[in-house]
Parts: C-alpha cells; structure tokens; sequence
C-alpha cells in the first residue's frame, strides 16, 4: 500500500510541475480565452487515454505503474483528463443516459462550487 502512495505521489508531483511549466508559456491572448488550460486538459485527455489503451492493447504494465502514470502523473498534470476517460468509458458501454448526466452534473456542480467558494470567501 504505502509503495502504491509513494508511486501516485511522484507521479502527482511529475504532472504539477509539468503544468506549472507549460503555464509558463507566455502567448499573446486577447480574446481571453484559457489556451493554456485549455491545451493542458485535452493533452491531459489524450495522454490517459494512451496510458489507458495501451495497457489493454500491449504487454500490460505493472498496477503500480498505472497508477503512477495515470492517477499520479495525468492526476497532478489535470483531473480532466480523468473526467474524460470516465466519460468515455460510460458512452463506449452504451451508458449513454448516465455518461451524459455524468457529464452535466460535473460541469454544473464545478462551476455551482466555484460560486458557492466565492460568495463564501466575499
């Protein structure tokens, strides 16, 4: 167990870093629109879906190094990543209802919790 936190910890601490760094990036942006966060959630998407495919498709990987791929590294570089696996899994075992109110509900309930922080913090 504590060598299963020790992995989701480094990986954790790999996937901060890494955002910190690509929040680094200086662009140009006048349209106010987050790029940066924007990019880092969708690579996020596509780096756990390529952690998650390849271990079916391929010599599975040890359990421990899923974890320090997935919920350590793509877990501290952004949960999004996460929320679109588990979507997709939902959608690709024909749960379309739950996947959809999965999907709605997060969306929401993130952005209600964003407003309740701030009205609380005010």
């Amino acid at each position: 167990m504590l060598q299963n936190i020790l992995s989701v910890g480094l990986g954790g601490a790999i996937g901060a870093v890494l955002r910190y760094l690509l929040g680094l990036i200086p662009l140009k942006n006048n349209s106010g629109f987050p790029w940066i966060t924007f990019v880092i959630n969708v690579l996020g998407s596509f780096l756990i879906g390529i952690i998650a495919f390849s271990v079916l498709k391929s010599a599975p990987l040890s359990p421990r190094m899923v974890l320090f791929l997935k919920v350590g590294i793509c877990g501290g570089f952004t949960t999004f990543s996460t929320f679109s696996l588990e979507s997709y899994q939902l959608f690709s075992s024909g749960k379309i209802g739950i996947a959809v109110a999965y999907m709605l509900a997060s969306f929401v309930c993130g952005i209600l919790a964003v407003l309740c922080a701030a009205e609380l913090v005010k």
